[in-house]
């Protein structure tokens, strides 16, 4: 593993934590979350990133659609993500990761400036 996969991961790690610490939060949006980092990665790392209900849900293993379109929502209107979502199941809809985390490069930036596309998709 490279170095800076490690401190991007490390970030990362630390971002959950927040998480894991906002009252307004629980099991299901963190679960999300990490679902969305998945599909972040499998996109190449690009901002923003497409996404498909039935892709996230089965990452999540959230169950209900009603509560991944709550929770998605709640992320939005908290401010961990942009959530633009598009009604077309072929085309999917749009997350776009917050940039304003605490007035640090964070986590996504890093992601990005560290060249990640090398890293296997599957690892």
């Amino acid at each position: 593993m490279k170095t800076g996969t490690k401190h991007t991961l490390a970030a990362f790690s630390r971002e959950i934590e927040q998480i894991g610490k906002d009252p307004l939060l629980h099991g299901n949006h963190i679960s999300l979350y990490i679902a969305l980092f998945v599909c972040y990665r499998q996109s190449g790392y690009q901002n923003p990133f497409p996404i498909t209900r039935k892709t996230v849900m089965g990452f999540s293993k959230v169950a209900s659609i009603a509560t991944y379109h709550k929770c998605m929502r709640q992320l939005n209107d908290y401010g961990y993500i942009r959530y633009k979502p598009s009604y077309d199941p072929v085309k999917g809809s749009l997350v776009y990761w917050s940039t304003e985390q605490q007035g640090e490069k964070n986590w996504i930036e890093s992601a990005r400036s560290e060249n990640f596309q090398s890293e296997p998709a599957g690892s």
